[in-house]
């Protein structure tokens, strides 16, 4: 019988407290004669070379608090350390080192390349008429169906607007709303620059986004200095959160 289950004779209850106290022991004996995928991790050890060197696991283990969970794989503690002292596994362990800084070099070349293409790359900013921009904004505030800023970080993001039986309108709208609207509605027209960010992975991601946010603000700035207060806030509010309430 595996460790924690019980079996159906009725007796349940009392075998399975047997059963969690003899597999906590063995769960400790186990800890000291065996290693995890997570202790080789710890070793050096990758997905790859722990299946070309050691194969199947010598034990596995219920997981005690999860008994859905995978089961965890267990490899004897002496099997591994043979298996470092071999020539084969420093062979292995050296290629899979050189994967890893090829890796690490390609990211970092990636990320370079897109910082550069961002900072060199020219903003177009849609020159409107000021009554235009309002209308155009307060259009899109009221617009149907869904728009969702995307690639631009934690606080980057749109509202769902959906029609309103009470649409909004220029003259209604309060002054600063309306610059928040209007700025939205510019970079919504800016959507298509998140496609610089093609190519990125999750490491310098984030620096490639601020440099691109900033750019986009500066250039609203420049062609609308009247929202330039507008943009400074909402580039606060994206960089460093919400102010708090």
């Amino acid at each position: 019988m595996a460790p924690y289950e019980t079996n159906s004779n009725g007796d349940g209850d009392g075998q399975e407290q047997e059963q969690e106290s003899k597999g906590g022991s063995d769960d400790a004996q186990a800890a000291r004669t065996h290693l995890s995928v997570a202790g080789l991790r710890a070793r050096g050890w990758t997905a790859g070379m722990v299946r070309q060197l050691l194969g199947e696991p010598d034990q596995f283990r219920v997981n005690p608090h999860f008994r859905a969970a995978p089961r965890t794989r267990l490899y004897r503690v002496e099997r591994v350390e043979a298996a470092e002292r071999s020539e084969e596994f420093r062979a292995v362990s050296a290629a899979a080192a050189r994967r890893s800084v090829a890796a690490r070099v390609a990211a970092r070349r990636t990320r370079r390349e897109v910082l550069a293409r961002i900072a060199a790359e020219p903003i177009d900013v849609p020159r409107l008429a000021p009554r235009k921009l309002a209308g155009l904004a307060v259009e899109h505030r009221n617009g149907q169906g869904e728009e969702r800023g995307r690639g631009f970080g934690q606080y980057e993001r749109y509202e769902r607007w959906g029609p309103s039986p009470d649409p909004a309108t220029v003259e209604g709208t309060d002054p600063a709303v309306l610059d928040r609207w209007k700025v939205d509605y510019l970079r919504h027209r800016l959507l298509r620059y998140d496609e610089l960010l093609h190519g990125l992975g999750s490491s310098g991601r984030a620096a490639a986004e601020e440099l691109l946010r900033r750019r986009l603000y500066a250039a609203i700035t420049e062609a609308y200095p009247l929202l330039a207060q507008e943009c400074e806030r909402q580039l606060s509010e994206r960089e460093c959160g919400p102010p708090p309430e």
